[in-house]
C-alpha cells in the first residue's frame, strides 16, 4: 500500500531538511564525543556543579566513567531528543495538512490512487526520514568512537539504546502525523503536532530539576525513554520503550484511517 511515484517525490522534498539536521547532528555528536577525556570531563563536571538545575533540566548528569555513559549524559537528554523531534514536526505537517490547506491534495486525489495509499505513502516518507536520522547517528557514533577511543564503545549496548530512542521518535512522529491527518489547516496541525511534544519536553525538563517538581515526570511520555535504565538492563526501561513503539504505530495507523474517512473541503 505505497505509491512509488509519490514516495520518491516526497523523499526528494525531504533531502534539504534532512541534510540540515544531519549536519547539525554531525557537529554535536562529533563535538560531544570528542570531549570524552579526563581534563574535559572534569571541566564539564565543574560547569554542571555551577549550574546544576539548568544542566539537570536538559538531562545532563556528570560523573560517568564510561564512554557510553558519558554519551548518555551529554547527548541523550537534549540533542538526540530535540533535533529529531523538530524534524518530525516540520516534515509531518508538510505531508498531509499543508497539501489540504493549499488545495494541492486535489491533484493527488484526482489520480487513480486510493486515499489509504496516499496516507500510507506519506507515513512511510516520515518514517524513512526518522530511520535515516537515527541510523546515521548510530553509524556516526560508532565511527567517531572507534577513531577517537578505539575499543571503548559497547556497540551492543549502543544499539539497544538507539532502539529505545527510535521508539520514542516513532511515538513523537505518530503524534505529528496524526495531527496532520486530523486537521485541515497547518496552524491547527502545528498547534497540536508541535505543541504536545514541546509541552511534554518542557514538563520533562521541570521534572529533571527535582525537588517538588520531580513528580511531573509521570505527566510526560519522555519518561518512558530511560537511557540509564536501558544500559542497566532494567525490564521497566525496555517496557517503556515498547510502549512508545506500540503507541507510535497505533497513532500512525489511526492517522491513515482518519484521513481516509474525513470530509475534505477541497
Amino acid at each position: 500500500m505505497l505509491n512509488r511515484t509519490l514516495y520518491i517525490r516526497e523523499v526528494k522534498s525531504s533531502i534539504r531538511l534532512l541534510l540540515i539536521f544531519l549536519a547539525i547532528l554531525t557537529m554535536y555528536v562529533g563535538l560531544i564525543i570528542g570531549m570524552y577525556d579526563p581534563e574535559m570531563s572534569e571541566t564539564l563536571d565543574r560547569f554542571t556543579e555551577m549550574m546544576p538545575e539548568i544542566m539537570a533540566a536538559v538531562g545532563m548528569h556528570p560523573g560517568s566513567d564510561t564512554l557510553l555513559g558519558f554519551m548518555v549524559s551529554y547527548l541523550y537528554g537534549f540533542i538526540l531528543l530535540v533535533f529529531p523531534m523538530v524534524f518530525c514536526i516540520l516534515r509531518a505537517n508538510a505531508l498531509i495538512a499543508k497539501y489540504v490547506e493549499q488545495g494541492s491534495m486535489v491533484t493527488l486525489l484526482a489520480a487513480p490512487v486510493r486515499r489509504e495509499t496516499i496516507a500510507a505513502t506519506q507515513m512511510w516518507v516520515l518514517l524513512s526520514g526518522i530511520l535515516l536520522l537515527l541510523g546515521y547517528v548510530t553509524g556516526l557514533e560508532v565511527v567517531v568512537c572507534h577513531v577517537s577511543f578505539p575499543g571503548e564503545l559497547e556497540i551492543v549496548q549502543l544499539l539497544k539504546l538507539n532502539a529505545g530512542l527510535l521508539g520514542l521518535h516513532l511515538f513523537i512522529g505518530g503524534i505529528c502525523y496524526l495531527s496532520s491527518c486530523l486537521f485541515s489547516e497547518t496552524r491547527h496541525s502545528l498547534a497540536c503536532g508541535a505543541g504536545i511534544p514541546a509541552l511534554m519536553y518542557v514538563i520533562q525538563m521541570l521534572a529533571n530539576m527535582g525537588g517538588k517538581l520531580e513528580g511531573l515526570r509521570y505527566a510526560t511520555f519522555f519518561t518512558l525513554f530511560s537511557p540509564e535504565g536501558i544500559l542497566a538492563g532494567r525490564a521497566s526501561a525496555y517496557a517503556g520503550s515498547g510502549i512508545l513503539l506500540l503507541g507510535g504505530c497505533a497513532m500512525l495507523a489511526a492517522g491513515i484511517v482518519i484521513f481516509s474517512r474525513k470530509d475534505l473541503s477541497i
